[in-house]
């Protein structure tokens, strides 16, 4: 068990420093954009399809590492008003949607990215597919992480992170 904790530490650790990676490239991307184009009337032909590029990987990467901390949204107005075993229930139910969203990620972005893999890119040549491919693997990890959540297992990696903290 030890063995497939570390395997799995090791893939969202990766996935997790992808998307870092990923924002940090387009930051610095748009950054050389602005000024090519300011200081010397010159735009690198491909900057704008990559900077989309790391915006999408970015976005649903975040997306699944925000499920994974437990970051999305909650309305807890009217739930801290309802009996405690309403709100295991609605626990589980919001755990079982957030499962379905995941299945749903990966079962028709896997049909998109498949779509789109006969198509390039304009400026790239990239296959298309390229941007939508972590559709099916951020479902993947939105699927294991709301699994784990849904039996009970903590998979929150920052833990410090509380409204308004800082880490």
């Amino acid at each position: 068990m030890h063995i497939l904790r570390n395997i799995v530490l090791a893939i969202d650790t990766f996935f997790e420093r992808f998307a870092i990676t990923a924002l940090v490239g387009m930051i610095l991307i748009v950054t050389m954009q602005v000024f090519t184009r300011k200081m010397f009337n010159f735009v690198f032909f491909w900057s704008e399809e990559i900077t989309l590029l790391f915006l999408g990987w970015f976005s649903f990467m975040g997306m699944a590492i925000g499920f994974r901390e437990d970051l999305h949204l909650g309305m807890d107005t009217l739930t801290e008003y309802l009996p405690k075993w309403f709100n295991k229930i609605l626990d589980k139910v919001i755990d079982a949607t957030i499962f379905a969203f995941g299945m749903y990620l990966i079962v028709y972005g896997w049909e998109f990215t498949m779509l789109m893999s006969e198509s390039t890119l304009a400026a790239t040549k990239l296959p298309n597919s390229a941007l939508y491919v972590v559709m099916p693997i951020s479902g993947m990890m939105v699927c294991g992480y709301s699994l784990l959540h849904a039996c009970g297992i903590d998979v929150k990696r920052h833990g410090s992170l509380e409204e308004g903290g800082v880490e």
